[in-house]
């Protein structure tokens, strides 16, 4: 293997990358092994091995997990997996299940088009493939929800395809080793690290290679304060070596998050909470959730108006905020009593409010529902009144 030499490059500065499998700069001891050799050792000796969806190729579990894994730290996703499996333990129940269901389950996970993907990919599978699941990179890709580097970590930990991952933890893990500078969102900066993974990519061992690096940008290349002194990779990462850790990867350039406020009306009769169907595509698609009407309409007449509905009395609720993605919702909660309907309008419900936590619901919505079974039973004739409640963020 030659000696690293320093040569001029055509490559941009911010690009520059170190050669594949080199020895170290002078200066760094001897025989080094491979970036990939090392990620493996690692991995083998000190990685993750008794996540609940690791010990087997099942594709459809390995899937799974993948999707609940975007943009969720693990520890949040461990529950909803063990859920998830305990009532669709395979592909086919999936494919038969009700949306209804399956986004009940995933409540409080966010991001819904991903539950709503899963199972529109399921009963693409069942339906276009016989309940096989694609055994290639491309041929996962294609499906709902599936990007590229979801469909190549499928297809490494249940196939063993030789291809690479590019998760926001390996972005971190190769742009600090090496050294590539600026936002990873940014199409030149993303190409660079695609470069860089698919050149780092073994012959052999390619499992435990993507665990690895999952595992090491998860637990050693975090975000803050990374444990370089743990990190098989530490000797010739660029950031190590020139203390630029803390810079690399550029974070994403900051917005100023727009504001948008709306009233949310808890409508109640005899005791059930009414829930409209919110439509399949945006913000919360095709969950249970509250009507909302504009912060300065008057809930007593959109009841009369919208709905037919009688009010007997309107208490304004304690107002919070919920962040997205892209906006920050400001709600102003206020609790409606009614006269007894008549009748229900398509696309409503009306569930007790034990049943109604049962529902597909946004995680707000969860949080003003629970606060209200909660004040429902304090008011009981066997229990004593609560004091005012407030709602946590």
């Amino acid at each position: 293997m030659a000696a690293l030499a320093e040569t001029a490059s055509t490559t941009p500065p911010a690009f520059h990358f170190l050669p594949i499998d080199s020895l170290l700069h002078p200066g760094y001891p001897a025989g080094v092994k491979s970036f990939s050799s090392r990620i493996i050792q690692w991995q083998q000796r000190h990685g993750r091995h008794t996540l609940p969806w690791q010990g087997s190729r099942d594709p459809y579990r390995i899937w799974l997990s993948e999707i609940m894994l975007q943009q969720t730290q693990v520890a949040t996703v461990i529950p909803y997996f063990e859920r998830f499996i305990a009532r669709f333990p395979d592909l086919t129940s999936l494919a038969a299940a009700h949306e209804d269901e399956v986004l009940a389950l995933w409540s409080g996970l966010g991001y819904y088009s991903r539950a709503r993907n899963l199972h529109a990919a399921a009963g693409a599978i069942a339906e276009r493939n016989n309940g096989e699941f694609p055994a290639t990179a491309d041929a996962i890709a294609h499906l709902p929800g599936i990007g590229r580097s979801t469909a190549a970590a499928i297809a490494a930990l249940a196939f063993g395809q030789r291809c690479a991952i590019l998760d926001g933890n390996v972005k971190r893990v190769l742009a600090r080793h090496g050294g590539i500078a600026g936002w990873p969102g940014d199409r030149k900066v993303e190409t660079a690290l695609w470069q860089r993974a698919e050149l780092h990519l073994p012959h052999t061992d390619i499992e435990p290679y993507t665990q690895g690096m999952m595992d090491l940008g998860a637990m050693i290349c975090t975000r803050s304060r990374p444990a370089c002194a743990s990190c098989p990779i530490s000797a010739d990462c660029i950031a190590n070596r020139q203390q630029r850790t803390a810079e690399l990867p550029a974070p994403r350039p900051r917005k100023v998050l727009p504001e948008k406020r709306v009233q949310m009306l808890l409508l109640l009769d005899r005791g059930e909470l009414m829930l409209e169907k919110r439509p399949a595509r945006g913000i919360w698609g095709g969950l249970w959730s509250l009507p909302e009407i504009d912060p300065e309409a008057d809930p007593t007449s959109h009841c009369r108006d919208h709905f037919g509905l009688t009010a007997l009395t309107h208490q304004p609720m304690p107002q919070f905020s919920h962040s997205f993605t892209h906006f920050k919702l400001h709600i102003q909660p206020a609790r409606i009593h009614l006269a007894p309907r008549n009748s229900t309008l398509a696309g409503q419900i009306w569930l007790p409010l034990a049943d109604a936590l049962d529902a597909a619901l946004p995680a707000p919505v969860r949080k003003l529902v629970a606060l209200l079974e909660h004040q429902a039973i304090q008011l009981t004739p066997a229990c004593k009144p609560s004091g005012n409640a407030t709602i946590a963020e």
